[in-house]
């Protein structure tokens, strides 16, 4: 978790340094055309003489404005609408759960390719797009932690003592029920990177903006002489994804102990009461 952490935190810093690190910028041409990777190009050029590293760091940038704009908006949106269905219950939550299927079953990628036709190939509204449809299955998750948390003993005890619902909900029950919210969030992320680079490489991506999927559309006709032109990008592509998938299986580790032992302690009743046990918070993937 800490190297992904690690490995996401540098990718940021690069593609927030990338104008001050490589003032030239990514579309800059030079006539080293297919220069392999040497001490002046780290990561080679291309067949129009642009240079990789500078490519990439500037993707960089694209790729995690997305990744963390959809996952802003999705975050929200399943917050909210994950807590008030588990929490309410009743006919809020199966209005709330079936507009959540609803949404759930659009095709992402489709509608990203329908948003860049209708609003031309703009990252601003692949990202409110994403954001949009991505957040049913954050609210899902979320909805199943409130629900096994509604019901226990502390909440039922500062019910008691005039706890109000807002107060239940926001002081109480949400905070032992992000974990697996937080790790779904992180899961989008990945995923997010990873739609942004395919529409690119179809050519439906951003032109103003540098692009791995773009890199990678472009090496196609020189992949076979100039491997390096593929490399790199692909690299970063599956790196990105990786860290933030990695990233989410630390989070499992890290917050489900944490979560369980609060749990736990505020089920204890009374001195020689019987413990109920633990309820699962998110299943690993295997």
């Amino acid at each position: 978790m800490f190297l992904a952490a690690a490995f996401l935190v540098l990718l940021a810093c690069v593609a927030i340094a990338a104008p001050l690190l490589i003032p030239a910028g990514p579309f800059h041409t030079s006539s080293a055309l297919l220069s392999p990777p040497s001490l002046t190009e780290p990561m080679g050029t291309d067949d129009l003489g642009r240079n990789l590293l500078a490519g990439v760091a500037y993707g960089a940038r694209t790729s995690l404005l997305v990744a963390v704009g959809v996952a802003l908006i999705a975050g929200i949106l399943g917050l909210v609408v994950g807590s008030v269905a588990g929490f309410a219950g009743g006919v809020i939550d199966d209005v709330l759960m079936r507009v959540a299927e609803f949404t759930w079953v659009l095709p992402r990628f489709f509608l990203a390719i329908a948003t860049a036709a209708v609003f031309g190939a703009r990252v601003l509204p692949l990202i409110v797009l994403l954001g949009v449809v991505s957040w049913p299955g954050p609210a899902r998750i979320l909805r199943s932690a409130v629900l096994g948390q509604r019901g226990l003993q502390y909440v039922e005890a500062t019910r008691a003592m005039g706890g109000g619902p807002v107060r239940l909900l926001v002081g109480h029950v949400l905070p032992n029920s992000l974990a697996p919210f937080l790790v779904s969030i992180t899961l989008l992320a990945g995923n997010a990177i990873l739609i942004e680079a395919g529409l690119s490489f179809l050519g439906l991506g951003d032109a103003s903006s540098p692009s791995w999927g773009s890199m990678l559309r472009d090496a196609q006709p020189v992949m076979r002489e100039a491997p390096w032109t593929v490399l790199f990008p692909a690299a970063a592509v599956s790196l990105a994804v990786l860290a933030f998938n990695l990233l989410g299986d630390g989070l499992v580790d890290l917050l489900s102990p944490w979560a369980r032992r609060v749990s736990d302690g505020k089920r204890a009743g009374p001195a020689g009461s019987e413990r109920q046990p633990s309820a699962p918070l998110i299943e690993r993937r295997g």
